[in-house]
């Protein structure tokens, strides 16, 4: 079993607005810098995708995943990648602590590779896309 990444951020913001920007998967190629394409495929009674694909620039090479989502609004977000050619396995999930007026954003990712990949490479390649996207969170949440 592949071990797990799991970083935090402080984001002034309420964790419903960061809930809205999180769960809006067709917005994440304007904020979500590694995202280059979203192709939602089903949505929930809410309107929120249940079923998509992204493609991604995962730095050791540009992958495409197909994710199916659940939610706990406004607390967290969980996705689970369908396996395919470029993912074995892949597991992820915010989760927005209030934090007095702001809110603390957590982000876990596990992925178990569908290609040769070494184990420090895959680990720094995890601990980039996940502090890469928290700042972006952030960014985007606090409206700057």
């Amino acid at each position: 079993m592949s071990k797990s990444t799991l970083q935090a951020i402080e984001i002034d913001a309420p964790p419903a607005t960061c809930f809205e920007v999180a769960a809006d998967l067709e917005a994440y190629p304007e904020w979500a810098g590694e995202v280059r394409r979203v192709s939602v495929h089903e949505k929930d009674a809410q309107g929120r995708p249940v079923r998509a694909t992204l493609v991604v620039d995962a730095m050791i090479r540009q992958v495409e995943v197909t994710f199916r989502y659940t939610y706990d609004p406004p607390h967290a977000m969980r996705w689970t990648a369908e396996p395919g050619r470029d993912v074995l396995e892949l597991d992820g999930s915010y989760e927005f602590r209030e934090l007095g007026e702001g809110t603390t954003a957590v982000y876990m990712l596990r992925v178990v590779p569908g290609f040769d990949i070494p184990g420090f490479l895959l680990s720094q390649a995890e601990k980039q896309i996940v502090g890469t996207a928290l700042r972006a969170l952030r960014k985007r949440a606090e409206g700057s």
